[in-house]
């Protein structure tokens, strides 16, 4: 088993539940001194600023993986352990099955494919399961509709007519959301780092506006 497992065909999935585990330690241990990586994460990844060289339409593309994902809808730290966890379980499992069968294991290179595709569903899956029994605190618990009249900032992509961007905002519990915004005004567009008040909902997007009273920002 260990010789299968450091094998360098199967590295990439042995090192991917390593780092979980690591990841579950320290959360454990900072749990105990009062600290932890989660909120570390949630803060940064957000809005850090993505490169992306596909332009405006790759950040958008980008922007909409991110929501499928959950991203925004549950902790950035348990979306991370469940893909470590599923791209670790499912590549071992295929290499496995193919050694089994074949006699063989596949090239890491090859393997890391298939186990990064089926990861992907897999986080969404069961992210939007512990979505729904995370406790009512939690940043999915308000309404959605309470949200408009809030400013939102941009953090992810350029807002356009019928291309939304991400946007974080925060309710009246002081807890940030992640939301799809489009400009409510036909012409106008939000970079990223645009502060917009939003004014009105249709289905799973938000439609902003980018002239604030300032007694709003304070």
């Amino acid at each position: 088993m260990w010789t299968f497992l450091t094998a360098w065909q199967t590295l990439p999935f042995t090192v991917a539940l390593g780092v979980m585990t690591l990841i579950a330690l320290a959360e454990a241990i900072g749990f105990f001194f009062g600290s932890g990586i989660s909120s570390a994460l949630e803060g940064l990844f957000p809005e850090s600023d993505i490169s992306v060289d596909a332009g405006a339409d790759g950040h958008d593309t980008l922007g909409a993986l991110l929501s499928w994902l959950r991203v925004g809808e549950v902790p950035i730290l348990i979306l991370l352990v469940i893909f470590l966890t599923s791209f670790g379980v499912i590549g071992l499992a295929l290499q496995s099955i193919t050694s089994d069968a074949l006699g063989f294991l596949w090239p890491g290179w090859i393997a890391v494919i298939p186990a990064f595709l089926l990861s992907l569903p897999t986080v969404r899956g069961l992210g939007g399961v512990i979505g729904r029994i995370m406790p009512k605190d939690e940043t999915s618990a308000v309404s959605r509709d309470s949200l408009v009249g809030r400013v939102a900032t941009i953090v992810l992509g350029t807002a356009r007519n019928g291309s939304a961007a991400q946007a974080k905002v925060r309710d009246a519990f002081q807890q940030d959301h992640y939301v799809m915004v489009e400009p409510d005004n036909d012409g106008e567009e939000f970079p990223q780092g645009k502060q917009v008040l939003l004014v009105r909902r249709a289905g799973g997007t938000f439609f902003a506006i980018g002239e604030i009273n300032e007694n709003l920002l304070n």
